[in-house]
């Protein structure tokens, strides 16, 4: 048996493309000779769909779409994703499916069994779980078909009171296939590996696993469908690519070009995964260039870097906009990487809008001393030069706070919060340091050695450094970690030897900003714990408060 793997990207509500793209993968399988292609979960209508759920409309055009795609399916067979209809009198209105579409029709619907609803997933929300269980069966092969998380219930550590396979082993499959939707982070693949192999062993059969590309707004799509054998070795296809690739089941079962699998460097999938993410948000909106605020510190270095990688040169606009208090390496280490890059860009000093606000409020604040309130506005006329420019010139903002930033609400609502999704908003940061080393490495030193040598600093006031406000961010950033990835609270933490003082301080800013993350824009993720759809928490929580 031949068996194709289509490892593509979606895009959630556009059923034309989806389906040209799915047919076409259909077609050129069925050159090659293949029996079976197989592609990724929900992959008919994207994922995640969320609420488009909820619409009659939506699922008739996922219907219609797979009516469409079975016709293709004469001479060679295939599995796709799709929600379907609960037509029981009792439980949610759809199952998550998996269509085997054989000889121009629907053959047999397999739903999925176990339904994730923790950090960005709640499926649960929109979806009934499965209780029947059956292979699919294909030129005399028996196939033991499931979707996703209904193989990771196998750790040490089951979240779940079942495990699809120990009932679908006992059908003696040949083997098994998992079409998946699993999003990115730098940790995921040797996770998901884990699981896979471990799978593999478990059960003495090959495993079949194809996952999505490309991305979501904030959740991004690695790739790296692989198949696993039982003695755990494997093969895996590339991450962050669009690729169908072909197998001989007699090949795959003796080991041909199988191996042990090889991690790749965190700083080189953090890199990857935000390209893809900042390519895909504007490809699938339609949109081709960005503006961003260059201040001559490491975050804006480093979107401008990623900005221009991903979407070209010609692209990009850099708008440097000085204050009195931008100290001249700022403007010269900025002016020194747009030359490099040959990026275009504007200076606009915001020195007559600063005035002109001060005259303004003059009356308002009389008898009272300049404080943060004047920093924050000038903040606020820089978000609303990108902002003037984004209307005239049809260009998305890109924001360049980084995690840490986030976190403790060092950032201005209105000001440097701005922007249609944040690139580094799940990168602490230290990170962006680590980062940035890697870009110089791909990218022929883009970012100069001066930006990444300097005090971290807002310059808002004379000699301002973020130091002034904030614990170093080698003491600050572990301490953030705990907290927001693993979840410790504050003694936990103390026990681990944190400076009690650190701890309670830093959790207590994270807490009382959580209003300003709300209004936040959408946050590309690339860890386990990212701000947005996967860390809900409480405004007016008193808890550390």
């Amino acid at each position: 048996m031949k068996l194709a793997i289509a490892q593509l990207d979606y895009h959630v509500g556009n059923f034309e493309k989806n389906s040209s793209k799915i047919i076409e993968a259909i077609q050129k399988a069925k050159e090659n000779k293949a029996d079976l292609i197989i592609f990724s979960e929900l992959c008919i209508c994207g994922y995640p769909a969320r609420d488009f759920l909820e619409f009659n409309d939506f699922i008739a055009l996922c219907e219609k779409s797979v009516m469409q795609i079975a016709g293709y399916c004469v001479g060679i067979a295939a599995i796709v994703g799709a929600p379907a209809i609960n037509t029981a009198p009792k439980g949610k209105a759809l199952f998550n499916s998996a269509y085997f579409l054989k000889d121009g029709r629907i053959d047999k619907i397999i739903h999925k069994t176990l339904l994730p609803n923790y950090d960005i997933f709640d499926e649960y929300r929109y979806f009934e779980p499965n209780r029947k269980f059956e292979c699919i069966e294909l030129n005399g092969k028996k196939i033991a078909l499931t979707i996703c998380e209904d193989l990771w219930n196998i750790d040490d550590d089951p979240l779940y009171l079942e495990n699809p396979m120990d009932h679908l082993i006992k059908e003696n499959p040949d083997f098994a296939v998992n079409i998946a939707a699993s999003p990115f982070s730098f940790t995921h693949d040797a996770r998901r590996t884990k699981v896979l192999q471990l799978n593999a062993s478990t059960y003495k059969i090959p495993f079949f696993y194809v996952n999505h590309t490309g991305a979501q707004t904030e959740l991004i799509f690695d790739g790296c469908s692989t198949i696993v054998l039982p003695d755990e070795n494997m093969y895996k296809m590339a991450s962050f690519k669009e690729e169908i690739q072909y197998f001989d089941l007699d090949e795959v079962k003796q080991g041909k070009g199988f191996g042990q699998y090889v991690p790749i460097d965190k700083y080189e999938l953090i890199y990857n995964a935000l390209i893809e993410g900042i390519k895909s948000y504007f490809n699938k909106l339609g949109f081709k260039k960005a503006v961003l605020g260059l201040s001559g510190g490491i975050d804006s270095a480093v979107v401008l870097a990623l900005a221009v990688k991903a979407l070209g040169i010609e692209n990009v606009l850099a708008v440097l906009m000085p204050s009195p208090y931008s100290s001249d390496g700022s403007k010269t280490d900025s002016l020194d990487m747009i030359k490099k890059l040959g990026v275009d860009h504007q200076v606009i000093p915001i020195i007559p809008a600063m005035d002109a606000y001060a005259g303004l409020l003059a009356p308002s604040f009389t008898g009272l001393k300049p404080d943060i309130t004047e920093e924050n506005i000038q903040a606020r006329i820089r978000g609303a030069i990108l902002m003037a420019l984004s209307n005239k010139l049809n260009l998305i903002v890109l924001n360049t706070s980084n995690k840490s930033e986030f976190a403790v609400g060092y950032s201005t609502m209105y000001g440097d919060s701005i922007g249609a999704f944040s690139v580094l908003g799940d990168v602490y940061k230290t990170e962006v340091y680590k980062l940035a080393a890697y870009i110089n490495k791909v990218q022929e030193n883009a970012i100069p050695d001066s930006i990444i040598k300097k005090a971290p600093s807002a310059e808002l006031r004379p000699d301002q450094k973020d130091a002034d406000s904030l614990p170093p961010y080698e003491k600050l950033d572990p301490i953030l970690f705990q907290y927001i990835e693993n979840q410790k609270g504050p003694m936990e933490m103390i026990e681990m030897g944190f400076d009690e003082d650190l701890v309670y301080r830093i959790c207590k800013m994270v807490n009382q900003t959580e209003y300003k993350r709300f209004q936040a824009p959408p946050v590309l993720r690339v860890s386990d714990k990212a701000f947005g759809l996967g860390r809900r928490l409480p405004i007016v929580a008193k808890y550390l408060g």
